[in-house]
């Protein structure tokens, strides 16, 4: 009788947020991320998007109580490893999954996701404060860029590394482990991240800007990519250092790839497709 093969112990991790029609964000670039970084991914749906690459047509969201079902029958039967949460839309949702989440040790990355690239709104403003004072706290990783920053301090974007170490520590004070303030919306030749994990000092990213228009899905790419390292087991610092090395490569490879008329999407799969 020939033996069963032993069976592989795949990392898992989960996303909590929006569905992209077009596919170039949201879960869907979630599970992208996990799977090129070798990553098993499992989804919960916040919300469903009418979206392609140049809008935000509609906005259907999903029932709080059945956003909070999929969460437990997902973490009943699968050892996830890492979450990712993404868009959330509303107060209702933001509690359920807080309290679906209450006993978890999981660690969890948060991507504050509020505009879509397009300019359409992905969170309702009464849900701000709930984001602020439910979520931020229960959150290992914020992952905010500069527009999201100003918008959760209630100031002026940062315009100089020296603000956005600023804004980092401000948003450390609210709550989450650690803050990754992304400076892709930012000017200049070079791109700077920030990160701010509590009790050590910051920690400065820097790569050249792409002049590229096809940046859809970047944030949402950036925390999967994070939260998969995590799934392996990989520390902060080092997932945070990881996860920027593939998005530069997703950015720098975009334009291979010819999908729609708007902001397309990173190429998610650079290093498994052929040219």
């Amino acid at each position: 009788m020939r033996e069963k093969p032993s069976l592989l112990r795949i990392p898992i991790a989960l996303t909590i947020a929006g569905s992209d029609s077009g596919g170039g964000a949201g879960l869907q670039a979630d599970l992208k991320t996990f799977s090129a970084n070798g990553v098993y991914g499992a989804s919960v749906v916040t919300a469903v998007t009418a979206q392609n690459t140049l809008t935000v047509a509609a906005v259907h969201e999903i029932p709080s109580d059945i956003v909070a079902a999929q969460i437990k029958t997902v973490l009943d039967d699968l050892d996830v490893d890492a979450i990712k949460i993404g868009m959330l839309f509303s107060h209702d949702i933001i509690a359920a999954v807080v309290k679906a989440l209450e006993n978890s040790k999981i660690p969890v990355v948060l991507d504050p996701v509020m505009i879509a690239k397009s300019g359409d709104a992905l969170l309702q403003d009464e849900a701000v404060s709930a984001l602020k004072s439910l979520l931020l706290p229960k959150v290992d990783l914020l992952t905010p860029n500069l527009p999201e920053a100003a918008r959760l301090l209630g100031v002026e974007e940062a315009g100089s590394i020296h603000e956005m170490k600023q804004q980092a520590g401000a948003l450390l004070m609210l709550g989450p482990k650690a803050v990754l303030l992304k400076g892709g919306h930012g000017t200049g030749l070079t791109c700077t991240d920030i990160l701010f994990c509590r009790g050590q000092e910051f920690v400065q990213l820097d790569a050249p800007r792409q002049n590229t228009k096809n940046t859809h899905g970047t944030g949402c790419t950036y925390s999967a990519a994070i939260a998969a390292e995590l799934a392996k087991g990989k520390s902060m610092e080092l997932s945070v250092r990881n996860a920027h090395a593939y998005l530069q490569n997703a950015i720098i490879n975009a334009d291979q790839l010819s999908i729609g008329s708007g902001h397309g999407p990173v190429h998610h799969f650079h290093n498994l497709w052929a040219n």
